[in-house]
């Protein structure tokens, strides 16, 4: 039997949580501009947490990922004047937002002038329980303890990235991320989800492994979210346990564990075999569109 976790999808847990932050994200400033930032690191933009440049990674074969081309972030709403500045110093051609429905509706898209706003919902084919119904479970400590602890959350998650590779939805919008991004004119760009740690995390990955990025890099990548994120948050945490909550349900829905990347890979792997034929077969990019990717994207 399946946990009751699967009524509440990462869409619908993390918009929660992200209600409650409202505008309280501060975190301390990882560098003052994209200038001297280092491979995985925040650009430093207080109200864009997780906000990094792709670029800069090496691959096996000793090319470099270039950088300033695209970016992936946490949502681009509730921005400063100044960070919004910031933001438009980049020179965006495009946004690529991968949340759900409930997720825009809560918190609207911010851009600078002239960015392209382009909706790719990845997890359209999946089942949404409202906000609501999670607003009233969490309000309840205990019952949220025994409705999302003891391993339901993280069981949850590794069952939501599975469908990252599996969903219909997740294959069409994914493969017309990766199409733009080969697309010279749509660039620099940047995508991103909510918090930009679980669809923004796989797609990072995705194009990463397929550029030819070590494994330990790209789950390097992957898991400094936490660095970003979980201080973000840091204060919804802390309520939740005041209330009698388990902080541990919170920092499984609001950071990322090796395990989550693990089942998209092994979801991946299963059906696919390769990060090759994950493209070809399941995403319709074929040999010709991934060297574009490659040819955009690395530098010897």
């Amino acid at each position: 039997m399946r946990h009751r976790i699967r009524q509440y999808s990462i869409g619908s847990l993390i918009v929660f949580f992200a209600a409650l932050l409202l505008a309280s994200v501060a975190p301390a400033r990882d560098g003052d501009s994209a200038t001297g930032v280092q491979p995985g690191q925040s650009l430093g933009i207080a109200t864009i947490p997780n906000l990094r440049d792709l670029g800069g990674y090496e691959t096996r074969d000793g090319k470099t990922i270039k950088s300033g081309l695209v970016y992936r972030s946490n949502q681009l709403s509730g921005i400063t004047p100044e960070d919004m500045q910031e933001l438009a110093g980049l020179g965006l051609q495009g946004a690529y937002d991968l949340r759900t429905t409930a997720e825009r509706e809560t918190r609207p898209e911010e851009l600078p002038p002239g960015v392209d706003y382009i909706v790719v919902d990845v997890l359209a084919d999946s089942p949404q329980a409202g906000p609501a119904q999670l607003e009233k479970l969490m309000s309840d400590p205990a019952a949220a303890n025994s409705e999302l602890g003891g391993g339901k959350v993280e069981e949850g998650f590794r069952e939501s990235y599975r469908e990252f590779v599996s969903l219909p939805s997740a294959q069409r919008e994914f493969a017309r991320l990766f199409r733009d991004l080969a697309n010279d004119s749509k660039l620099p760009a940047v995508f991103h989800c909510t918090t930009g740690k679980d669809r923004t995390g796989w797609a990072a990955a995705a194009l990463m492994t397929l550029l030819g990025v070590p494994e330990e890099t790209v789950y390097r990548d992957y898991l400094r979210s936490n660095d970003y994120i979980l201080p973000a948050y840091q204060g919804a945490i802390d309520g939740f346990e005041a209330a009698g909550g388990d902080e541990n349900i919170p920092k499984a829905i609001l950071g990322v564990k090796k395990e989550y990347l693990d089942a998209a890979f092994d979801e991946m792997e299963n059906r696919y075999g390769s990060i090759e034929n994950y493209f070809a077969k399941g995403l319709g990019i074929d040999a010709e569109g991934q060297d574009a990717l490659r040819s955009m994207f690395l530098a010897d």
